[in-house]
This record gives structure tokens, C-alpha cells and sequence, in this order.
């Protein structure tokens, strides 16, 4: 039992060296932190790449994580070269052209857009719902009516040959997803800035031929986009469907509050997704989930079911290109 003169003498030392006087240093002490990585971008996809350079202006000039999110994701939105985001995205079975879009900052403030037509930059109209609107969700018509008075202008984004593809679609009409490109439907990315706030964003044409009113996992905070300015932060790719049954991205976040690294957590979500589909006899052949994830220390990771998904990470070490380790072997 600690006696008078013994507390009297623990009080007088450091939190951490009270405790270490009364029950030893070797158990008590942690260990040390190593300094935070900061700023550091990161994004799905090979046009992660183009998007960090974009994110990394904002970065290096000291500048704001969510400012760093939405102009990165801005870059593949405008690219009609890129099938799976924006101008340029593959339509639905109807052959319109339906965006999806989400953002989230430090304060979890939220916004997001859902079948969303006719507008190239859907990420900054979820950032004006978040910022304008007492809302955290503008769908279809609506959400058109209110990007139009923001000031963003009509667009046809059903560009020749995403046309030309979808009307060879339609011959036969058979939803057949291939993974990795047709279900690789996503520019998710994460941001650390130089205060060490985080910030998250994501955009989606959403998987091509899909039903005309289908949304995936992208435009829903906690499934396709989760951002715990204590923790750390994550989003998905690929097939929204089984990212949505595990409430995937929060689930990356919540696994790392638990301990776990980027990587460990984006790890667990994938085999937790894997193990369901087993239990409901579904194929994964198919089927891509990919997540990253990013936490408080600037540490990164990525994991997902199958071969064939990168992520590219910028820091201030330059901008690379990394394949994500993957569950299904062989």
C-alpha cells in the first residue's frame, strides 16, 4: 500500500514518471511517436497520379486538406478520357450518364450528390451542399436544380465513345461487370495537410450499365468515404454493393481507433467482405473491393480482393504509383 512520504514523491514527477516510479519504467512507458508524415495525398487508380499532382499544389502551399480533396478529384472529373468518373463516364443500361460524389472534412462536416446528370464537377456540388445547404444529400432532379444555381453550367457527358460502347451494350443487354474496369468506378482520396487536419473526397460515374436510379457505396459517408479527424481515414473502389454491407470505410477508421495500421484495417474490411460473400455462396471472380486509408501520423496503406488495384500516394518524397496486396490467390 503507497504510504504518505511515497505519493508525496510520485506527485512531484511527470505523469508518465509517477507512473513508471510506482510500477516500473520498462512496463509503464510508451513507445515514442515518430514525427507525423505531413502534408501526404492519396487516391485510388492509376489517374490517382494526376489527381495527387493537383491535390499536392494545394498541399505544398500550406492549404487546407479539403481544399487539397476537391481539387484533386476535379482532375479525372474533367477528363473525358476517364471511363468510371465524370465527363467521359460509361452510362447506364438507358444510356444516361449519373454521377455520384462525396465529401467530408476535419469537423465531419458532409455533402454529397446522388444520380446526379449533366454536371462535370459533382464533387464541388457535394461541397456546396455541405457548405450551403442545411443537407448532407441532393439527389437526381434536385440535386441538378441546386448545381445549376450554384453557377455550374449543362454538359452532355455522354462523350462519342462511351456512346459507341453502350449501344454495342445494348445489343444483348447482359450485365456482366468485368473487374477492375467496368466495376473499377471510382477517384477516392484522402489528404493530410501541414496542421494535421484530414479531409476525404470521392466521385463515381458508378458502375457502368447499371440500372438507370442505382447509386453504389461513393455518395454514402461511412460506406464509400469516412474521415475521423482523431483517427485517421478511408474510402472504397469498386463494387459498392458489398462495400455498403460492411459500412466499409468506417469500418477502416473504426479498426484503425482499435490499433490496427492503414494496411491491417484495409486488410480486415476486405476479409470481412470476402467472408461474406461465401456465406451468401456469391463468386468473387468477378468482384473488386479495393480501400485505402490513411491515419493521424501520415501512415498509408491499401488492400483489396483481387490483383489489379493501385493507389498512388504523394508526399514530399514525390508522387508513386503502388499496387495494393490482395486477398484471392490463384
Amino acid at each position: 500500500m503507497t504510504n504518505r512520504r511515497h505519493f508525496l514523491a510520485a506527485s512531484t514527477l511527470s505523469p508518465i514518471a509517477a507512473l513508471a516510479h510506482q510500477a516500473g519504467a520498462a512496463d509503464v512507458l510508451p513507445t515514442p511517436r515518430i514525427a507525423a508524415r505531413k502534408p501526404v495525398v492519396l487516391s485510388t487508380w492509376r489517374f490517382g497520379i494526376e489527381a495527387n499532382e493537383a491535390a499536392w499544389q494545394v498541399l505544398r502551399r500550406n492549404g487546407r486538406a479539403l481544399d487539397a480533396v476537391e481539387a484533386g478529384v476535379r482532375v479525372p472529373e474533367a477528363d473525358p478520357n476517364e471511363r468510371s468518373v465524370g465527363y467521359g463516364g460509361r452510362p447506364d443500361r438507358d444510356g444516361r450518364v449519373t454521377l455520384d460524389a462525396a465529401i467530408m472534412d476535419e469537423r465531419a462536416n458532409i455533402g454529397a450528390v446522388a444520380c446526379l446528370e449533366q454536371i462535370v464537377h459533382p464533387i464541388s456540388v457535394a461541397r456546396a451542399v455541405m457548405e450551403k445547404t442545411p443537407h448532407t444529400m441532393l439527389v437526381g432532379d434536385g440535386a441538378l436544380q441546386f448545381a445549376l444555381a450554384q453557377g455550374h453550367r449543362r454538359t452532355n457527358l455522354l462523350v462519342a465513345q462511351s456512346e459507341r460502347e453502350w449501344r454495342d451494350w445494348i445489343k444483348q443487354s447482359r450485365y456482366a461487370p468485368v473487374a477492375n474496369i467496368e466495376n473499377h468506378d471510382t477517384i477516392g482520396m484522402l489528404a493530410l495537410d501541414a496542421d494535421g487536419n484530414l479531409s476525404g473526397a470521392c466521385s463515381t460515374s458508378g458502375m457502368a450499365y447499371k440500372m438507370h436510379g442505382r447509386v453504389g457505396d461513393s455518395p454514402i459517408i461511412g460506406a464509400g468515404l469516412f474521415v475521423d479527424n482523431e483517427v485517421g481515414a478511408a474510402t472504397a473502389t469498386g463494387h459498392g454493393e458489398e462495400v455498403m454491407r460492411v459500412v466499409g470505410s468506417f469500418l477502416v477508421v473504426e479498426l484503425m481507433r482499435q490499433g490496427r495500421s492503414p494496411e491491417q484495417a484495409c486488410q480486415e474490411a476486405v476479409e470481412r467482405i470476402v467472408g461474406l460473400a461465401m456465406r451468401r455462396k456469391t463468386s468473387l471472380k468477378d468482384i473488386q473491393v479495393g480501400f485505402i486509408a490513411i491515419n493521424k501520423d501520415g501512415q498509408t496503406g491499401a488492400y483489396c480482393i483481387q490483383s489489379g488495384f493501385n493507389y498512388a500516394v504523394h508526399d514530399a518524397s514525390g508522387n508513386r504509383l503502388i499496387d495494393a496486396r490482395y486477398a484471392l490467390r490463384g
